[in-house]
């Protein structure tokens, strides 16, 4: 095997943690939004796990945040719970530091 052959699966395989870890965090992050979420909506621990779930998997939906902002958005206004897109998109932000911080600590 050359030198650039070894470099090359080298590159391939960083790329591959990185994405994997890049996927883990948002997925924690997304949790972390839902669990969020659900204590503004006063729900019940039982409540909050299937909630925090059901904002995982609607990341699922299309490319981007904008899937988890808007069902966010829907659940909290629905829930009569006064908020906005921009606190909405705050706390994704300080949830990804945060999911990114919870995974770092656990490796």
């Amino acid at each position: 095997m050359t030198q650039f052959d070894e470099r090359e699966r080298a590159f391939e395989t960083k790329f591959a943690r990185d994405e994997d870890m890049a996927f883990r965090v948002t997925a924690r992050r997304n949790k972390l939004l839902g669990q969020w979420a659900a204590g503004l909506m006063g729900l019940t621990p039982e409540e909050t796990a299937a909630y925090a779930t059901s904002v995982v998997q609607a990341d699922f939906e299309e490319a981007g945040d904008d899937d988890v902002v808007r069902k966010v958005l829907g659940d909290l206004t629905a829930a009569a719970v006064e908020t906005d897109e921009a606190a909405i998109r705050q706390a994704l932000a300080d949830k990804t530091v945060e999911a990114r911080r919870q995974l770092m600590e656990s490796q």
